[in-house]
């Protein structure tokens, strides 16, 4: 599987960016995804997950009422709407793929597949 990042850029404070994560193969309806972070200097750390029916999702605290995680398996693309944007959203943005046919994850390692990123700039 391979995980292509879109959508990133500049936007200031208080603004909106929606992140796109388009997936090679027919297999992505039957992975979960999630979003991840990582600012500089800063360990990777989880943003949001989706099963892979959709049904059930998961936030950081950090994000929570702030960004919505959803999917689309027909056009085998996840997204990452960010509303309300902050200074400290500021990092580069991945998304990743779980195949484990389990609840979802926050952990790092339960997921196989990665995109390369997309970088967020929140400016004040």
């Amino acid at each position: 599987v391979q995980l292509v990042e879109s959508g990133g850029g500049l936007v200031q404070a208080g603004g909106s960016l929606r992140l796109s994560c388009a997936a090679s193969g027919r297999t992505f309806s039957s992975y979960g995804m999630g979003w991840f972070r990582q600012a500089p200097g800063k360990e990777r750390e989880f943003v949001a997950t989706i099963s892979w029916s959709g049904g059930n999702t998961y936030y950081a605290d950090s994000v929570k009422g702030r960004f919505t995680i959803s999917r689309d398996n027909a056009k085998n693309t996840a997204y990452l709407q960010m509303n309300s944007l902050k200074l400290e959203d500021t990092a580069v943005y991945y998304c990743a793929a779980d195949r484990r046919l389990g609840p979802v994850s926050i952990v790092r390692s339960d997921y196989d597949y990665w995109g390369q990123g997309t970088q967020v700039t929140v400016s004040s």
